[in-house]
């Protein structure tokens, strides 16, 4: 297991630089199904086939990413990217992870300005959803044993999913799980306390507080270079502040860029969410959409980079507290409790994604086969990934299913 970062001078850094470029940029290409799947892959890929990262230091990671706003998927390979090598791994798994995705979806940009549309994509929809299912079930058996340790943390975990399920804000239930949990081993740790002399000395204050870093994040707030500065301006805001769904991701564009601004109509925003989501690699892409559809081609790499531009800054910071965070009481306790929340909430995801998604015999087969693929063999999720998009044209094709 490599849970530290080789430091600079070491053997073996250029080469652990290259496998995290190569492995961020084939999951940029691959990595469908929204943050839920990237997480499953990115488990399957450093701790399942590679050895990376330890089932709790990836958990450990996902919550930590979930401290901050921002795209998590694209937080997490950032920060996967650093404990595998460093400070240049941390530049190099976020790019790569973005580039392809940015590049597929200003391609199409530029297809729907000329030609009103875009390409039909039902069918390869149709074939990935059902094994992206399956791959984050299968990243949900493995991550539950070592998140879910006590009789608390399910019984958490399961009110975590029912919340979801009704309807409850993902924010807010990872700040109730959170918090609670530290409520909980607070209290307990109270009760267990020695009384009289023998007891312990409190903690140095100081040191406590500097480990309760990570407690602020959470609340964290040859075209017109005038309209591309504002452009910047405000794809910075919403990457510096927005948590949630794409669907958070859509209030925020809307009410910039269609209310404040008048750069789009909300058919043009609409389409360009759809093509962020049915691209692979992070929802935020949207914002390459928009920032083509505003000022062309600089318009859709000045929005690009600014709406990811606080996700690596924000991750940079965050390298230098997450050991701080599992070593001290109290905030290993949130951290445990954001681990358990952050399951439930992929769960939940994946029971909607089922909804929509396994509509027919084909499609149930198609998740578990994939499930038994993933058992039975360390088969790459890339070649899960394309089997399913192949069923699905072939059955379009044949069915003229879509």
């Amino acid at each position: 297991m490599n849970d530290v970062p080789p430091e600079d001078g070491e053997p073996g850094r250029g080469s652990s630089l290259r496998e995290v470029t190569w492995l961020f940029l084939r999951l940029g290409i691959i990595a469908f199904g929204g943050p839920a799947a990237h997480i499953a892959m990115m488990h399957d890929e450093v701790v399942r086939r590679r050895g990376w990262l330890t089932e709790q230091r990836f958990l450990d990671l996902v919550g930590a990413t979930n401290l901050i706003p921002g795209p998590n998927s694209t937080e997490l390979a950032i920060h996967i990217g650093h404990d595998r090598a460093g400070w240049r791994g941390l530049v190099s798994a976020g790019v790569c992870f973005i580039l392809p995705a940015a590049l597929m979806v200003g391609t199409l940009a530029a297809l729907y300005v000329h030609y009103g549309h875009t390409p039909a994509v039902s069918g390869i929809l149709y074939g990935i959803r059902p094994v992206v299912i399956a791959i984050i079930i299968w990243a949900l058996l493995s991550l539950v044993r070592t998140a879910l340790g006590t009789v608390y943390l399910w019984i958490l975990a399961v009110g975590v999913l029912t919340a979801y399920l009704l309807g409850v804000n993902e924010l807010l239930l990872l700040a109730a799980g959170a918090l609670l949990t530290v409520a909980v081993r607070t209290a307990s740790a109270r009760r267990s306390r020695p009384r009289g002399p023998g007891a312990e000395p409190p903690q140095d204050g100081s040191r406590s507080a500097r480990a309760l870093l990570a407690a602020p994040l959470v609340l964290t707030g040859g075209q017109d270079p005038d309209q591309l500065l504002r452009l910047f301006l405000t794809m910075l805001k919403i990457g510096a502040v927005l948590y949630g769904s794409g669907y958070v991701l859509l209030a925020f564009l809307e009410g910039d860029f269609v209310h404040r601004l008048g750069w789009l109509t909300g058919t043009q925003l609409t389409d360009a969410v759809s093509i962020g989501q049915f691209t692979p690699g992070p929802v935020f892409t949207t914002a390459t959409f928009v920032g083509y559809l505003v000022a062309g081609v600089p318009g859709a790499i000045v929005a690009t980079v600014a709406i990811f531009l606080p996700s690596f800054l924000l991750v940079g910071l965050l390298t230098k507290i997450t050991d701080r965070i599992r070593s001290r009481a109290w905030s290993s306790a949130l951290l445990d409790g954001v681990n358990a929340a952050a399951l439930a909430l992929m769960a939940g995801v994946a029971f909607q994604l089922g909804r929509i998604s396994l509509v027919d015999p084909l499609t149930w087969a198609l998740t578990a086969g994939t499930l038994l693929v993933l058992w039975r063999t360390r088969l790459n999720s890339a070649w899960l990934i394309a089997a399913g998009a192949a069923v699905g044209l072939v059955s379009v094709a044949v069915t003229g299913l879509g």
